[in-house]
């Protein structure tokens, strides 16, 4: 929010109070307090009639400082509050008469106390700075006592609201923010942390993540579930600016100093994310959203899957499962389905499907379920006590389930658990974003600030029923509205976006700009939801979805099964989900590591090649896992453009070799794309081709990708729980390359890819070739 017109004038409905001066310091159990007043006290009268800002910097867990500015120390406006894991970590407080320092891990925040300008540094570098009106109050919109009635003696109107801005270096670029699908670098951009049902052409998201880091190795987390406004180099080009209503602020500064540990650190703060099931890495096939389909339908979707033997792992019930007008009382159409039990047993028996169900939170008045709502008070309520608050908007007369009720969670289960007694194993939870703020709920949190938290509460419940009836390691969604913390319950997806490339290009931004947010894993509807994809966007995004980390065919008006584009999508959807399928071993190793480190399976190319100049821009290409580049092509012509970063890149499909550190271009047909290997690679490949979940380490190919002298690489292949149950030590001296593994039991080929003229010693099966193709 934007409290000045221009850098040197301030709003003229902006009364605001910046912190100028550090008049008293202390240690505290937990760090250093300040108490700083608005402009420099020289004597006993400067005290008088004067604003202080008390600052407190928190060693709140390892290379991670909190910041709390607080005007008014009494304020409490009952905000919703994020889940967050402290950890106790030292600290030394230094306090002299013109500055106090805080020392914890890695970081020192400085703080000048002659002026009120602190810094952040680590490693000999100053990270970040506040300096001169960069930390304030502000009555917004004031009306002093001098124009309110007489009355009214000492009396304000006005809305308080907290700023702090932070500066940036010539050439910093941040990232973040939630499933922004603006601009990838978000310099230059207003962020407002409001989540809405926008679609994925807008600014509006539906994922608001208050957290960003930038390319100087510092993350932040603004603390609030309230909606943060972020001026990002926009209203000062030279800061990141944000305010929150109120009359505290909260931040963290998280010191990386890669982006890697920046997201580590900050997911070991909000939670890691949970690993799905190895089934949910194969094809999702859907309904569609609003069309007509019953038994019948959904059986011809399937079978004419498996006649073509394109290989389906879930299958989704959109919208009308259930009675127009019914949405959620989650009870099945008997108009449409006759015998529902024995059709999911069927499928699940006969055609190896996993079954997800469309739910929302929204409950439609006219439903027996409502009825039992509205008698035991287990939705939101209107602000005037005058029953739930109701809305036409999406539903006739639907009424929201109050989650910050234990007993309406437990009711809104319970019904889901009916579900999964049927048949069903999980759940896309939609909406979520769509939450009114004239409203009270049943614990008195703050409505404004339950507007985004409202997503948090919603998923876990859902998802902490699936960990309970189907057990740990089987539970998984398909969510489409989050906030903080909200990686705990994967999957996401990206949304409403349209079937063209452009907004191909942006829901890739946006499942970018998520994934620099500590969000692990990320779908998208396959070929756009809005309108129908020509064949050739059809393929081209079959493409992308088959190497995201989930993969979904959904649209909204028609139906997405491949043949009704051409005879051509058939095959191309089964050439990529099979060669998914057999790329499970390393799939599956990379969602581990996700899960256990918090850093995402589809990682934007500047987090895992921080220093190289020629990616800090780059949003139309990213890695899945830490090895394989993926760059989706985005044009009718079959022109793909893509950049390597420095090494020797190795073609997944072609064995085709490149040089790195330049931009390429090249046409490609519908059965490839540029998907490239990092050198010193050690590729784990299944000989599974038909399932996502099968026992990888069995006849598990070692492909080697360019071992380079002195490379010392393991690699490590799991089950379908996540348990390393094989692990390969490969190393390169001179001209030899060694390869040894550390199982009895599993006995993997190895695959040499261009590498001429180097011997390989292993007492395994050893297929040589200098262009091997996967």
């Amino acid at each position: 929010m934007k409290f000045t017109e221009g850098f040197w004038v301030r709003s003229e409905r902006a009364n605001a109070s910046y912190a100028s001066q550090g008049f008293y310091a202390k240690k505290t159990a937990y760090g250093m307090q300040i108490v700083a007043p608005e402009r420099p006290v020289l004597n006993r009268a400067d005290a008088m009639n004067i604003s202080t800002i008390t600052i407190d910097f928190i060693a709140y867990a390892k290379n991670n400082i909190l910041v709390k500015a607080k005007h008014y120390e009494g304020y409490e406006n009952g905000e919703a509050r994020f889940e967050l894991q402290q950890e106790k970590v030292p600290f030394e407080v230094t306090i002299t008469e013109q500055e106090a320092v805080l020392e914890t891990g890695d970081v020192t925040v400085r703080y000048d106390r002659t002026n009120g300008f602190y810094r952040f540094e680590a490693d000999g570098k100053i990270l970040t700075d506040s300096g001169l009106r960069n930390l304030g109050y502000v009555r917004y919109d004031r009306k002093p006592a001098s124009v309110l009635p007489e009355e009214n003696y000492l009396a304000e109107d006005y809305k308080p609201y907290m700023v702090a801005e932070l500066s940036l270096k010539a050439g910093e670029r941040v990232y973040g923010f939630g499933e922004q699908f603006t601009a990838f670098v978000k310099n230059g951009q207003v962020i407002n942390m409001f989540n809405e049902d926008g679609g994925t052409a807008s600014e509006v998201a539906y994922k608001n993540i208050p957290f960003y880091m930038t390319n100087e190795g510092y993350g932040i987390f603004v603390d609030h579930t309230t909606p943060v406004s972020f001026e990002v180099a926009s209203e000062k080009v030279e800061y990141v600016g944000f305010s929150v209503p109120g009359e505290e602020i909260r931040y963290h500064l998280i010191y990386g100093p890669s982006p890697k540990e920046i997201l580590s650190r900050y997911t070991d703060m909000t939670g890691k994310p949970a690993l799905p099931p190895a089934w949910s890495f194969g094809l999702w096939l859907t309904t569609s959203f609003t069309t007509n389909y019953d038994e019948k339908t959904t059986s011809s979707f399937i079978d004419g899957m498996a006649e073509r033997n394109i290989p389906l792992r879930v299958f989704h019930f959109d919208c009308y499962w259930m009675k127009a007008f019914h949405w959620c009382d989650f009870t099945w159409d008997d108009e449409t389905f006759s015998d529902v039990e024995e059709m999911l047993h069927r499928y699940k028996t006969e055609k190896g499907l996993k079954i997800c169900c469309w739910i929302n939170p929204y409950i439609a008045q006219g439903t027996d379920f409502f009825r039992e709502g509205l008698e035991h008070g287990y939705f939101v309520m209107r602000k005037d006590g005058k029953g739930p608050r109701q809305l036409d908007f999406w539903q006739p007369g639907m009424a929201l389930v109050d989650f910050t009720n234990p007993a309406a969670t437990k009711w809104y289960t319970d019904k889901l658990r009916t579900l999964l007694d049927m048949g069903v194993d999980c759940f896309k939870t939609d909406f979520g974003e769509r939450i009114p703020v004239d409203v009270t709920y049943h614990n008195g949190a703050d409505p404004v600030s339950m507007h985004n938290y409202y997503t948090f509460l919603y998923n876990q419940a859902v998802f902490t029923l699936l960990k309970e009836v189907k057990g740990e390691g089987e539970a998984v969604l398909f969510a489409r509205s989050a906030t903080a913390g909200g990686q705990q319950f994967p999957v996401h997806w990206g949304g409403d976006c349209s079937a063209t490339y452009p907004s191909m290009a942006e829901t890739l931004r946006g499942g970018l700009s998520f994934a620099m947010s500590g969000f692990s894993f990320w779908s998208h509807d396959i070929s756009g939801f809005e309108q129908t994809a020509t064949p050739d966007i059809y393929k081209r995004w079959l493409q992308f979805g088959i190497f995201s980390s989930h993969s979904r065919l959904h649209g909204s008006t028609s139906y997405r099964v491949p043949w009704l584009f051409d005879e051509e999508a058939c095959d191309v959807a089964r050439f990529f989900v099979n060669l998914k399928c057999r790329m499970m071993p390393y799939l599956y190793r990379m969602a581990v590591y996700s899960h256990e480190t918090g850093i995402p399976m589809m990682r934007p190319m500047i987090l895992e090649f921080p220093q190289e100049m020629g990616v800090k821009d780059l949003d139309m290409q990213y890695m899945l896992g830490d090895s394989i580049l993926v760059a989706p092509i985005f044009r009718e012509d079959s022109v793909g453009e893509f950049y390597l970063p420095e090494g020797t890149w190795t073609h997944l499909l072609s064995g085709e070799r490149r040089e790195g550190g330049r931009w390429y271009t090249k046409v490609y047909d519908y059965f490839s794309l540029p998907v490239f290997v990092r050198e010193n690679t050690v590729l784990a490949m299944g000989e599974n081709d038909q399932l996502p979940d099968y026992e990888y380490a069995e006849n598990v190919v070692l492909h080697l990708f360019e071992i380079k002298d002195g490379a010392k690489i393991t690699t490590e292949v799991t089950d379908v729980s996540g348990k390393t149950v094989l692990t390969a030590n490969t190393k390169r001296e001179g001209n030899t390359v060694s390869v040894t593994v550390d199982h009895p039991q599993y006995h993997p080929s190895v695959m040499v890819h261009g590498m001429t003229g180097v011997a390989i010693q292993t007492e395994l099966e050893v297929n040589y070739t200098d262009k091997g193709v996967i």
